[in-house]
């Protein structure tokens, strides 16, 4: 046996993805290069690792046994690093968040200065729908999470960050004549949504239930990405974070809709599981935020005070 740490990194992420195409992107490597050494890492066994069932590659019963073995590897390698860290003083070792996807408008912001203070220290973040983010953590698989709304069924503690400011937005070519009639607006104009999951359709749907607003048509994208773009192309109207969308109202490729009871307001919260154990780097990264969290509020997000 002759494989490399780089062999074995290459397998864990496509016995992961189950995927060349995104294990090339994620490891920023190309396609061939990524085969090429699955090819050089498959060479040392006489067992397949790997099948090839119409179009789609599956990880064989052995693929997955060796798979894991791997991920032990790479796992007590990254030890050897974080521990050799620690003897020189410096704070090393793994952060893991998961975060609600609007929530790449905020984190960012929140770990810059801390991850470029201690160079030692990996970070793994998951951007996804609340409700991924909310299994990631009864897994286990993170040591926090960035939410808007509190889960009813975990037992958490947490630490608030930030105002998140929900407001009805549109394309700047609607008209005051289309804006003007507030209670068939809806009725006239189609609302995009958000994917079921996302906390943001949730708040947006309370909203128009309890304002007893008809919606006569519905369009439902999946990033907020997406769902702004649309908004910005004529396509309709949302309920959108104010975070997200700072460079457009400059630009005034889009424009807030005044309505009764808007904006709704929630906050930022990093959230993590009451019986986590957390480690030294989870640990320093939370007494960061409790004593930067203004100072970074205040360098990085003083322009949402103009839309209060």
């Amino acid at each position: 046996m002759n494989y490399t740490l780089h062999q074995l990194v290459i397998f864990s992420e496509i016995a992961n993805s189950k995927s060349i195409t995104r294990t090339a992107e994620k490891l920023h490597l190309t396609q061939p290069a990524v085969s090429i050494q699955l090819k050089n890492f498959q060479d040392q066994f006489s067992i397949p690792l790997t099948e090839i069932v119409g179009r789609q590659l599956f990880i064989t019963d052995f693929g997955n046994e060796i798979a894991l073995a791997a991920k032990k590897i790479l796992e007590e390698v990254d030890s050897i690093n974080y521990k050799s860290n620690a003897y020189k003083g410096e704070l090393s070792g793994k952060i893991k968040i998961s975060i609600a996807s609007t929530g790449k408008y905020v984190m960012p912001f929140f770990l810059s200065d801390f991850m470029n203070k201690h160079m030692g220290i990996d970070l793994t973040m998951d951007v996804t729908n609340k409700t991924k983010v909310i299994r990631s953590m009864e897994k286990n698989e993170v040591d926090f999470a960035l939410i808007s709304v509190l889960p009813k069924k975990l037992k958490v503690k947490s630490l608030e960050l930030m105002k998140n400011q929900l407001f009805l937005v549109g394309s700047s070519k609607l008209t005051q004549e289309q804006l003007a009639n507030k209670q068939d607006f809806f009725a006239n104009v189609p609302l995009i949504l958000r994917e079921e999951g996302s906390a943001t359709r949730a708040a947006m749907e309370t909203y128009i239930s309890k304002k007893n607003f008809h919606v006569k048509k519905k369009i439902e994208l999946t990033s907020n990405e997406a769902v702004k773009q649309a908004v910005m192309a004529g396509l309709g109207i949302s309920i959108m974070p104010l975070i997200g969308i700072k460079n457009e109202l400059n630009e005034k490729d889009v424009q807030i809709i005044p309505m009764e009871e808007l904006p709704i307001s929630t906050l930022w919260q990093v959230v993590w599981l009451k019986s986590k154990k957390l480690t030294p780097v989870a640990k320093a990264f939370l007494d960061y935020l409790e004593l930067e969290k203004e100072n970074i509020i205040k360098k990085h997000f003083s322009w949402i005070d103009a839309y209060h």
